[in-house]
């Protein structure tokens, strides 16, 4: 069976987004990998083994370009309203919380945040599905 291990996003700063995902998702750098012309480093935190790999293109200096066929990345937390409070004061600038229904009950609580380089991150409230 398959498991699903990280996702991988190109970065333009790597100490800007490295600072950002420390603040924003409580994710640490747990391995650096330096090569000649990109670094690779992966981020995790002990709520989960899945980790989100940054990679730095060293010779990059223009933002990359997102495109339309980028979505998300999706975390759950267990105080969707704490969190929204704690990047609020942390100056990250989460949008509004949204109540999402589907058949007169709750689906989801979420709301979404930027990182630096333009990538949206969905944060839901843990509950149904969204463990």
């Amino acid at each position: 069976m398959a498991k699903a291990i990280h996702s991988m996003i190109r970065v333009l700063d790597e100490k800007r987004s490295v600072e950002f995902y420390r603040v924003a998702l409580q994710l640490d750098v747990a391995e650096r990998l330096e090569f000649d012309t990109f670094t690779l480093l992966y981020l995790s935190n002990r709520e989960s083994d899945f980790e989100l790999e940054l990679t730095v293109n060293k010779d990059r200096t223009e933002a990359y370009a997102l495109g339309d066929g980028y979505g998300h990345l999706a975390l759950s937390v267990d105080d969707l309203d704490a969190e929204h409070q704690r990047l609020g004061e942390a100056g990250l600038n989460p949008g509004k919380i949204v109540a999402f229904n589907r058949d007169g009950a709750l689906l989801a609580r979420f709301f979404f945040l930027v990182d630096p380089d333009g990538y949206k991150i969905e944060v839901l409230q843990r509950h149904g599905r969204y463990k």
